[in-house]
């Protein structure tokens, strides 16, 4: 028979993990006050400022330098596009 104790720990760690892994509000987002997508939908931001925003709001959360890199490539882009390159 499994103890009350560990069947709730291991319940709770279950939930930890399938709110680590939730693709659709993953915990790298659900820790801000804001989610980047709210962000992006409410102000109608397009999608690559929008993928600038999201990936520089997760950096830290999630894959550090390079979400950051990530983001610096398509900042890169919307410039080049403006300055007509």
């Amino acid at each position: 028979m499994t103890d009350i104790k560990q069947a709730t720990s291991e319940e709770e760690r279950e939930f930890e993990r399938m709110e680590q892994n939730n693709p659709i509000e993953p915990n790298h987002y659900t820790r801000m006050a804001i989610s980047p997508l709210e962000y992006i939908e409410a102000n109608n931001i397009n999608y690559t400022i929008g993928n600038v925003i999201k990936y520089v709001s997760r950096y830290e959360n999630k894959n550090g330098l390079e979400d950051l890199k990530k983001a610096q490539w398509y900042l890169s882009h919307v410039i080049d596009y403006l300055e007509g390159k």
